[in-house]
């Protein structure tokens, strides 16, 4: 039986922690929390950073009579806006590792989250609402994908492209079967791997498929370069090595999918621990979690041809990762990565900066938090001189989002 796993730990990994380079410090870094008016029942917060640097929250928040609502603040000057409600119902389908987002393009907006679609477990469609007035009214939503099946629809990554939004996600339509429903093997078909395009008219464009064999419950991430975009994620092959791949839009044309590094991660089942992306010129960053030879590892590597080709990764964690990675490009010889390091006690997010020499340049704890399921997925965001950091925080039956800030000008040498 095919179950849906979580890595298992083990602590004698903290003995086989990695050196970090010599020129590794501890900075002083002062990161500044930032109150907002979420709720003690809120959480999977993301983050987004439109082209003229506005930076904007997005949550859900539980509600009475089993309902909830996705909610979004921008951020303005120094503290979060009055919270604005673009979704709120029932029959949504709200987990840990499959969270909302929004894109905001020049002339709308767009947000999008997961409502449930048929009596299966995993039965869920994406929803995607405009905004032409800066959030202030939502469109009635639409679904993004066209296939009309009550199947897994979702980790989605949705980006500004041209005038319109371009959107990646997982797609279930093959998989549908009495075994999917309870995540066995036997399923008609593999997850795979979809894109397309709307516009601020909720025009959807034509569907295309990038990979008919993925991982089932990996996000999925995505940049937009000049040569078009660039998408990353967890694929699957027949012998159910679970590595992270690649594929490119060149003049329209999706490039053969093809690994970032041959982890040879063999793993029957999913580790729901997806890849992160970002892109600075033709640099590109990939950061990822693999357990291959089994050893929990978070690998960074970099490309200098648009994600053509990549150089030797390197390993940043400390022994004991739960994966859960993100990654910004400082400037154009560095990255930030953040990842969720196990402890005895629960977890910390910690972030390191890694020039292109790999050179590991400094290691920070950011924060403690819960090692469970519900802590969900630490986003990081650079907007002008700073790095907004957003997680959810666990305390007792109270489930709340945090966010940070941290100035590069204090973390760059």
């Amino acid at each position: 039986m095919k179950i849906y796993v979580f890595i298992l730990l083990n602590l004698s990994f903290l003995a086989c922690q990695p050196p970090l380079s010599s020129e590794t410090e501890e900075t002083q870094w002062k990161l500044k929390s930032v109150e907002t008016t979420a709720s003690s029942q809120s959480g999977e917060p993301n983050l987004f950073v439109a082209e003229n640097g506005e930076v904007y929250l997005s949550w859900i928040e539980a509600l009475p009579n089993e309902e909830h609502a996705l909610k979004f603040s921008s951020w303005e000057d120094t503290q979060w806006s009055v919270p604005q409600t673009i979704a709120q119902d029932s029959g949504w389908f709200v987990n840990w590792a499959d969270f909302p987002s929004m894109a905001v393009h020049q002339d709308f907006m767009a947000a999008h989250w997961l409502t449930k679609s048929d009596e299966g477990t995993f039965d869920y469609d994406v929803h995607v609402a405009l905004s032409k007035d800066q959030g202030q009214s939502w469109s009635e939503p639409f679904v993004l994908h066209q296939d009309g099946i009550f199947a897994e629809h979702g980790f989605v990554s949705m980006l500004p492209y041209g005038d319109e939004i371009f959107a990646v996600w997982l797609d279930g339509r093959f998989t549908k079967s009495h075994a999917h429903e309870t995540h066995e093997e036997g399923g008609v078909g593999a997850m795979t791997l979809y894109s397309t395009t709307f516009d601020q008219y909720a025009n959807v464009g034509e569907e295309v498929e990038l990979d008919h064999r993925i991982c089932d419950c990996c996000q999925t991430d995505a940049v937009i370069t000049d040569q078009g975009a660039v998408v990353v994620y967890r694929d699957r092959t027949e012998d159910e090595i679970r590595d992270i791949y690649i594929t490119r839009e060149q003049n329209g044309i999706w490039s053969e999918p093809q690994a970032v590094h041959a982890d040879k991660w063999q793993i029957n089942a999913c580790p729901v621990n997806g890849p992160a992306i970002e892109a600075q010129g033709q640099t590109i960053a990939v950061v990822w979690f693999t357990g291959a030879d089994n050893t929990p590892k978070v690998q960074l590597a970099f490309s200098d041809d648009h994600g053509a080709t990549f150089g030797k990764p390197v390993r940043l964690d400390h022994g004991n990762p739960l994966g859960r990675v993100d990654v910004i490009m400082l400037n154009d010889t560095s990255a930030m990565v953040s990842w969720l390091e196990a402890h005895e006690e629960g977890a910390e997010i910690r972030s390191a900066i890694i020039d292109k020499k790999l050179n590991v340049i400094a290691d920070k704890s950011i924060a403690n938090t819960a090692s469970s399921r519900s802590s969900g997925f630490p986003i990081m965001e650079k907007a002008g001189e700073q790095v907004f950091f957003a997680w959810t925080r666990i305390k007792g039956q109270s489930s709340k989002i945090m966010t940070a800030m941290l100035d590069m000008n204090k973390i760059l040498p």
